[in-house]
């Protein structure tokens, strides 16, 4: 629901994405400058754009990462709100909330005010597909002065300053939003580093934003390349040419020069996620078998060469509450024997799907079929990138995908990657998965306000969805960042949202 009314045609206006040749000394013009002591970084990210660069789409995360658009809150590094474009906040009442801006100028020059704000979250709530943040929340703006917006939930959101710092809220000028839906972040940002070229899928140009609010980068650019295959990325570094290459793979790893390699703890979980709505695992007891199968802890050494952990649940070492809040789980139903398997899939193909953009998921995809098969199943790969399959997996054409997931990435509550993911209404619910014991346990954590006791209610959510056997958590990852030895500030963040930022530059 709209509740202001000025800047309804501004809001309709949509920037272009800029199109033509890629040049890494493109500064693009506009409020951003390249006149800098810095020089311009050259960074290989990992996964390409779904959406060209939609915060509505994976994508969101690039905005994040390059430092380009901000939300009302950031996270700390203890994984608190803290103040972004909303200087402070205050609680009226379980269901209201009031920020106060601070002073800001979006990247095309135009001020940040409760207007734009209470535009940019009206456009993420009608989003086609909506952000997975707002998957359990109905939240509506308004706009009660220039720098004050009231944000009101229709239930009590304990959390509302966590989930307002998620990527996919970022607040984009109104000429970011076209009438189609389309919402180009070039240009539209308020963060330390501007767009000002997109070439598709392979290329951007970034130019120092000097009129950020936060204080000046200290690097006068980025120049963004996109390498889906992880060898490439390492050897991009290895070879000079990015200073920055994240998510090198763990066989590259020890290839690279040790005071180039910086490993982070991550709260990322590689899982094996079962398609329950509908083909062979609709079955409990096929579910079960697959989950006796499996053993991921063959993984760790053979796969990711020591860099990751065993799975306990969902949530890893990077999570250290989650260990003591643990419970103890038994899935509901009884595995299939091997010839119960052959018997009930009567020669039918277990689909299993996973991505090349982290290189180590093929190939525990191999180990994991190998179980797969000795427990009677009939299986077949099917490997692309992520951006050719999340329209399948999210559509419940495969039987089962290995994934990895960054379990807090969201919002740095557990709650909102429970929801999206495995509530029956979830966007993001590749596990097709409707149980109303898992949506009853995911609302106790949701509606929670104590923080001890809804860590303890998040993991008895946990619980109730691994009793499914909709998801076999596989293991808990390390993120090995590539980095040049010439280059200092960058952010090691073990949710994956921040990479470079205004202290990040070349030495």
């Amino acid at each position: 629901m709209r509740t202001t009314s000025r800047g309804l045609i501004a809001a309709l206006a949509l920037t272009p994405l800029l199109a033509g040749c890629f040049a890494q000394s493109d500064s693009g013009g506009g409020a951003g400058s390249d006149n800098g002591t810095g020089g311009r970084l050259r960074v290989a990210l990992a996964v390409p754009p779904v959406q060209a660069l939609s915060p509505y789409s994976n994508d969101a995360t690039v905005l994040s990462k390059l430092s380009v658009a901000e939300g009302l809150t950031g996270l700390s590094k203890d994984g608190t709100a803290v103040p972004a474009l909303a200087k402070s906040w205050k609680q009226q009442n379980p269901t209201t909330w009031t920020f106060e801006l601070r002073e800001a100028k979006f990247q095309d020059g135009t001020e940040v005010t409760a207007e734009s704000v209470v535009n940019a979250l009206d456009h993420a709530n009608a989003a086609e597909t909506k952000p997975r943040v707002l998957s359990d929340v109905t939240l509506t703006a308004k706009a009660d002065d220039a720098d004050t917006v009231t944000l009101t939930t229709k239930t009590a959101d304990p959390v509302l300053p966590l989930r307002l710092a998620s990527p996919a809220l970022a607040v984009l000028s109104a000429k970011a939003y076209g009438k189609d839906g389309a919402v180009s972040p070039v240009g539209t940002g308020t963060g330390a580093f501007q767009i000002t070229r997109l070439n598709g899928k392979t290329k951007a140009a970034l130019s120092r934003y000097d009129g950020y609010w936060g204080g000046k980068a200290k690097a006068s650019g980025i120049d963004v390349t996109w390498i889906a295959d992880g060898t490439a990325r390492a050897n991009a570094l290895r070879g000079g040419d990015v200073d920055i290459a994240e998510w090198i793979p763990t066989a590259q790893a020890k290839l690279l020069e040790a005071d180039t390699r910086h490993e982070v703890p991550s709260v990322r979980t590689d899982s094996l996620v079962l398609n329950t709505g509908g083909g062979l695992f609709a079955d409990a007891a096929l579910r079960a078998a697959a989950r006796a199968a499996v053993d991921g802890s063959a993984l760790v050494d053979s796969v990711f060469g020591g860099y990751a952990d065993p799975a306990q649940g969902l949530f890893g070492p990077a999570v250290p509450w989650a260990a003591e809040d643990r419970v103890e789980v038994t899935g509901r139903a009884e595995a299939a024997t091997a010839a119960q398997v052959k018997s009930k899939t009567k020669g039918k193909t277990l689909r299993l799907a996973t991505y090349t953009n982290r290189a180590e998921l093929p190939e525990a995809a191999s180990v994991l079929q190998q179980q797969l098969e000795k427990a009677g199943f009939t299986v077949k790969q099917d490997v692309r990138e992520y951006t050719q399959m999340e329209s399948d997996l999210l559509a419940g054409k495969y039987d089962a995908l290995v994934f990895s997931r960054v379990t807090l990435l969201d919002t740095g509550d557990a709650v909102a990657y429970l929801a999206s993911d495995y509530m029956s209404d979830g966007v993001y619910n590749i596990a097709g998965l409707k149980d109303a014991a898992v949506d009853k346990a995911v609302k106790a954590a949701a509606g929670e306000g104590d923080t001890e006791q809804r860590r303890k209610k998040i993991m008895e959510a946990e619980a109730e969805i691994l009793r499914t056997d909709a998801v076999v958590p596989l293991v808990h990852e390390q993120v090995v960042q590539g980095i040049a030895t010439d280059v200092e500030g960058v952010l090691l963040d073990p949710r994956e949202r921040s990479l470079v930022d205004i202290d990040t530059q070349l030495k």
